[in-house]
């Protein structure tokens, strides 16, 4: 089945469809504003075409040639179009010529109506389920509904689904009408807070406790992985894989990448040695302003908190290791964002951070996959 990835970023949320056992799924193509984005997808997507520019300024022709596939051959489009966007869409005019003047989500929506998938995935960040009071979602539905499609959205949160991480995401489907819409059912069992919605009927949660496993922690995704201290790296590793998990992720991978740990100044090692929950475990004379969870260590016990871009730099969200004085490295953000370990990442250390920092975990698009592929 034949996959589009829109906004792709590093692919990771496409490579999960790819790495799905239950269907058969083969990215033709993929864009993104970011040149290094799309150098890491092409390095891990090595039968597709990828391009790096404004989505708009691209026409959907050259997509056809690029992808070397037709209007009717598209199965699945994926896509989280910046939530930039949506301060300005407007009721859906129409789709069906490339325009530069439409809004990023017009273009996903354009890309839609061109192609015809059977299934789209439309992924983003919680907060575009209230934005406007709900009436940006409102529009977004009716304008696919015109367009031929019936859509329906969950907000979910990853370490249900086996994420070590409590990565919540908005996920919309679409097919084409009359479909009789389901989303996953989750695989794990966490019990921690959730930001939640007024419909709870848009939340998927755990309905039966009893049976499921508890959510990967993050000493489970990462205690495999060499204890270096700051400024150290390593190449190698050292203990087995001790869970499915470690075993899963590692896979037949002989060298360890990117396990290099930030050099912290002295100050900030003391800050470190201080961490805990939150930022009222350090003493206030080492530190002048910050927010509650910087400066915070990851609870080894717990899924992660959500990965940001500055996981590799202490002052971030609960970015602080487990057990070890220091911030995480950028292989074991890699590992709570649910990488593989051989997937590659092209770029300078900064560029590498924000590209996992920035990406939809793998693991979760690898369920959305083994869902959707049910109904194609």
């Amino acid at each position: 089945m034949n996959v589009l990835d829109l906004f792709c970023g590093t692919g990771g949320f496409s490579k999960g469809f790819e790495n799905s056992e239950k269907h058969n799924y083969q990215v033709r193509f993929g864009i993104d504003i970011l040149d290094t984005s799309i150098s890491t997808f092409k390095l891990n997507h090595k039968k597709a075409s990828a391009i790096t520019g404004d989505i708009r300024n691209i026409k959907k022709n050259e997509v056809m040639d690029l992808a070397r596939i037709k209007k009717n051959d598209v199965d699945v489009i994926l896509g989280g179009p910046p939530c930039q966007g949506f301060s300005s869409i407007r009721p859906f005019r129409s789709s069906m010529e490339d325009d530069p003047r439409n809004t990023l989500f017009e273009e996903y929506a354009s890309y839609v109506n061109f192609f015809r998938p059977k299934a789209f995935v439309l992924e983003n960040v919680v907060g575009l389920a209230t934005h406007s009071g709900g009436k940006t979602l409102e529009i977004m539905q009716e304008c696919f509904h015109s367009l031929g499609y019936d859509t329906d959205w969950r907000i979910l949160n990853c370490a249900h689904f086996g994420v070590p991480q409590k990565r919540e995401r908005f996920i919309m489907f679409g097919f084409e009408r009359g479909v009789r819409i389901e989303f996953p059912e989750p695989t794990h069992y966490y019990d921690g807070f959730t930001i939640g919605h007024k419909d709870k009927s848009k939340i998927i949660k755990p309905l039966k406790v009893l049976g499921l496993p508890k959510s990967i922690t993050a000493m489970e995704a990462i205690g495999d992985l060499p204890a270096i201290s700051s400024g150290e790296k390593s190449e190698s590793y050292i203990a087995k894989p001790s869970n499915f998990y470690q075993i899963q992720r590692r896979g037949d991978c002989k060298e360890l990448t990117l396990h290099y740990a930030t050099k912290h100044s002295e100050k900030m090692m003391e800050i470190i040695r201080h961490s805990g929950k939150n930022i009222n475990c350090i003493p206030k004379h080492l530190i002048t302003s910050g927010f509650s969870s910087c400066y915070s260590r990851l609870d080894k016990d717990e899924p992660a908190v959500t990965i940001t871009v500055n996981f590799v730099h202490p002052a971030s969200n609960r970015c602080i290791h487990p057990i070890l004085d220091r911030a995480l490295t950028p292989r074991e953000g890699a590992r709570l964002q649910s990488f593989d370990d051989d997937f590659i990442f092209y770029g300078n250390r900064s560029e590498i951070t924000k590209q996992i920092g920035n990406a939809v975990p793998p693991l979760l698009g690898r369920v959305l996959a083994d869902h959707i592929g049910k109904y194609l």
